[in-house]
């Protein structure tokens, strides 16, 4: 079984799909911070333009979900979990106007886990991510 580098909690995906009917394609990006704060930001995928400095996590819900190779640097002993929240998060996220925002929470990762992740090799970054 290969470990996650990210999750979304079943909350967060339900509203995923509702976004996903109204807007198509998907993508997250972790945002580094300041306006965001620190926030999984929700563009439809064509209006985002991913950089060879981001590094791209995994998949939720079909969406692909990035994060620039410096906020990486930091987190990457975690594994991020997508949630939501009610409130309004002060960036140009898709679910903004719903009363709701999506966060990070994380989880370190288990020695196991780092060790399987290691083993695997760095992932890819955004101009070499499907």
């Amino acid at each position: 079984m290969s470990v996650a580098r990210v999750r979304i909690t079943p909350s967060a995906a339900e509203l995923v799909r509702q976004l996903q009917a109204r807007h198509g394609e998907l993508l997250f990006h972790q945002s580094g911070g300041c306006c965001d704060g620190s926030a999984p930001m929700c563009f439809p995928r064509g209006e985002f333009r991913v950089g060879h400095q981001d590094v791209h996590l995994g998949n939720v819900e079909d969406c692909p979900v990035y994060i620039g190779a410096a906020q990486f640097a930091y987190w990457q002993h975690t594994q991020l979990i997508i949630d939501v929240v009610p409130g309004r998060g002060s960036g140009f996220s898709l679910e903004a106007p719903e009363g709701l925002r999506f966060l990070t929470r994380s989880r370190v990762f288990t020695d196991e886990e780092s060790a399987q992740l290691e083993e695997a090799g760095p992932p890819a970054r955004g101009d070499e991510s499907p």
